[in-house]
């Protein structure tokens, strides 16, 4: 015997899942114009049974339909083999029909043989009706199930939509659980869309079997006749027995994943798999007393075969006892009295909600109902902080608060009270921008955000009150302006460990080497956390985060491991941007600096060793500098220029310690932070 010896690398070959799916649908299209062996129309037959059963078992045991996402690509795929299977065969019955039963392969002849029983008339209607079965009931059903399923599933995705991004508003839900469930949203959309199409391969395929099996039977009776010279006796018993075995053998898959389209588009309103749905929903203990009292009934009827539906009955009946008991032990243990709440662990104490917002009773209806526009304002505040800052916000709990006034709200960072204010909806807040009381008539208040004063108007004189110049703002959008000022004023605070965590996790991948190379090498989590605080108190963005990493990367290879030192070098790497934002109207940065007498007291009066030094400077020239500070900046709003402070790096964050106590908007800059193409314009001197 000769042995074969294979190249080495036959046993190591591996064709990619993408590289096999292409050769399986090209090989499906070579089957259209490449005639078949038998044995290979067998294989061929053999596949297409198969995968129409797997298809069914997989409709079958799903939970929902979009655990079987993939059914429109495996629909197209099955009803392209079938159809390329039916012109194998039917070239291969016009070819060699005359030449026995066993022309087209051993599959069709089989189906011939057993499901006909011999008699091609029989097999002719029981083709006949599976054909009406499969294109008029199943196909077309599911067809029309899908088509309403894709109109109502588009139709109702602007509503879930909303319904999300409340939810992700309310704090209900993360970031990330939104994101899944609008990916599961399109997916669902998508899906629905899709089988309203994949519908009609059903009805094509249908279609497609009744014209072939036609031409083979017409066709091969002619060829077989004219042209092999055979009786037309023989032709006629030769073909269709051909002819109805292929039918058949095309048919049964064809059913199968009709079966399988329709249990796919009608489960879409059902949880769990199709057996427990079944279950649960036609296993009421009534309709199966019913149903055994029918079968009862027919058993009696006179003619009628007693076995068959007595025993039909008496297991219905069994099973509605059986049902009827546990209803009523389900009931029974609904009805008790539940057990005494025991105490709740204390991690249930420890939690907290980084923001919240609680609302009197009054207020409620600007989160809930078709006129809740706070939070949309919420969202539009979450995201523009983001853009702006560089972070995304904790979700904001929203929630009522039976023991406040009605219109009173309350605005809480880590369960502190940080801000409170009352509203008068549906009345409107007109400010006046002078800070004088503003002229139109209404209720007298001081506006909760800032302190000016202001007053509640009606609806009918907001275009009164802006044609005088005031600012008129609704009672939803003076909530959203005190809650962005309070998430301004304790942004260090929401910037938690795990936020940056997260800040970090989310970079792109080009910059996780740089992240890599600073953390825990160079400055660990807990170091970057704090610079990012300490840039956030001075509300400098930090979106440009791998600017970040790279000055505290510079500050820890230069030595420098106090926080003043390495913020200090952040800062100057972002003197791009801090420029920027201290730019004014006319493109120029409007600057006050620091006499040197100021300089060098402030240089004389830090103490202590290294980079822990602290200020010590006597209080009354401290009182000295904030009376000269504060007359510097006075001269310069009067002449509407909104400046800030300059001086020089060593001293600039005991500088900007001492300036926040009293004038905590002001900005204070180091010679080093202000970039070197930016134009600067000196309004002032803090002299000594």
């Amino acid at each position: 015997m000769r042995t074969i010896v294979l190249p080495h690398w036959v046993g190591q070959l591996r064709i990619p899942g993408d590289v096999a799916l292409g050769l399986g649908v090209v090989l499906l299209v070579a089957v259209l114009v490449v005639p078949l062996p038998g044995w290979a129309l067998d294989i061929g037959l053999a596949i297409s049974i198969t995968a129409s059963v797997l298809v069914l078992m997989v409709a079958l045991f799903m939970k929902k339909p979009l655990d079987f996402s993939a059914f429109p690509t495996v629909l197209l795929l099955v009803t392209l083999l079938r159809l390329a299977l039916n012109v194998a065969t039917t070239r291969a019955i016009l070819t060699a029909g005359h030449e026995g039963p066993n022309a087209a392969g051993a599959v069709i002849s089989a189906f011939g043989g057993f499901l006909m029983g011999g008699d091609v008339l029989v097999g002719l209607i029981v083709f006949a009706i599976l054909l009406v079965v499969n294109f008029i009931v199943v196909s077309k059903g599911s067809g029309r199930i899908a088509e309403v399923a894709a109109r109502f599933s588009l139709d109702a995705m602007p509503g879930k939509q909303m319904a999300i991004d409340a939810d992700l508003s309310a704090g209900i839900i993360d970031e990330k659980e939104a994101r899944r469930r609008r990916k599961e949203l399109e997916d669902e959309s998508s899906f629905f869309g899709a089988m309203d199409g994949a519908a009609k391969f059903v009805r094509g395929d249908a279609i497609a079997g009744l014209v072939t099996t036609l031409i083979n039977l017409f066709a091969g009776i002619a060829i077989g006749t004219l042209r092999h010279g055979l009786p037309f006796g023989e032709a006629v018993t030769t073909f269709s027995f051909l002819t109805v075995g292929d039918g058949l053998v095309g048919q049964l898959p064809a059913l199968l994943v009709s079966v399988a389209a329709g249990i796919v588009v009608t489960k879409a309103g059902i949880d769990g798999r199709a057996d427990e749905a079944l279950a649960s929903q036609m296993g009421g203990a009534k309709p199966l007393a019913i149903a055994s009292g029918a079968a009862t009934v027919m058993a009696l009827l006179p003619g009628m075969p007693a076995l068959p539906f007595l025993a039909l009955a008496g297991a219905a009946g069994a099973g509605a006892w059986l049902q009827r008991k546990a209803d009523r032990e389900a009931a029974a243990l609904a009805a008790a009295p539940p057990p005494p709440p025991g105490e709740p662990p204390p991690s249930e104490a420890l939690k907290m909600d980084l923001l919240r917002l609680e609302l009197g009773y009054g207020l409620l209806s600007l989160a809930a109902g078709e006129a809740a526009r706070l939070t949309d304002q919420i969202r539009s505040l979450r995201r523009g902080t983001a853009q702006e800052m560089g972070f995304v916000l904790p979700s904001v709990r929203i929630q009522d608060n039976l023991q406040l006034p009605p219109d009173t709200y309350v605005i809480r960072v880590k369960e502190i009270e940080a801000g409170r204010g009352v509203l008068k909806p549906p009345l409107h807040l007109a400010i006046d921008p002078s800070g004088r009381p503003p002229p139109v008539p209404g209720e007298r208040v001081t506006e909760p955000t800032f302190g000016l004063p202001a007053a509640w108007i009606e609806e009918a004189l907001r275009e009164e009150a802006l044609a005088m110049g005031c600012t008129v703002v609704d009672a939803a959008g003076v909530l959203a302006t005190h809650l962005t000022e309070v998430v301004r004023d304790n942004m260090p605070e929401l910037l938690s460990f795990a936020e940056t965590q997260k800040l970090l996790d989310e970079l792109p991948p080009e910059h996780r080497r740089l992240v890599s190379d600073v953390i825990p090498a160079q400055a660990g989590m807990g170091t970057v956390q704090r610079v990012l605080q300490a840039l956030l108190a001075e509300r400098v963005s930090i979106r440009d985060l791998p600017t970040i990493l790279e000055g505290i990367q510079e500050a820890a290879s230069g030595g420098t491991r106090g926080l003043h030192g390495i913020v200090g070098v952040v800062r100057a790497r972002l003197a791009r941007q801090i420029s920027d934002a201290a730019r004014g109207p006319d493109g120029t940065i409007p600057i006050v600096s620091l006499a040197a007498e100021w300089e060098r007291d402030f240089a004389e009066a830090l103490v202590g060793p290294g980079e822990e030094k602290q200020l010590a400077m006597a209080p009354s020239r401290l009182s000295a500098f904030m009376g000269a500070l504060r007359d510097a900046f006075d001269a310069a709003a009067a002449a509407g220029e909104p400046a800030v402070l300059v001086c020089s790096g060593g001293i600039r964050a005991h500088v900007r310690a001492v300036v926040e106590r009293f004038r905590p908007s002001t900005q204070v800059l180091a010679h080093a932070e202000i970039h070197a193409r930016a134009r600067i314009r000196t309004v002032g001197v803090v002299a000594a």
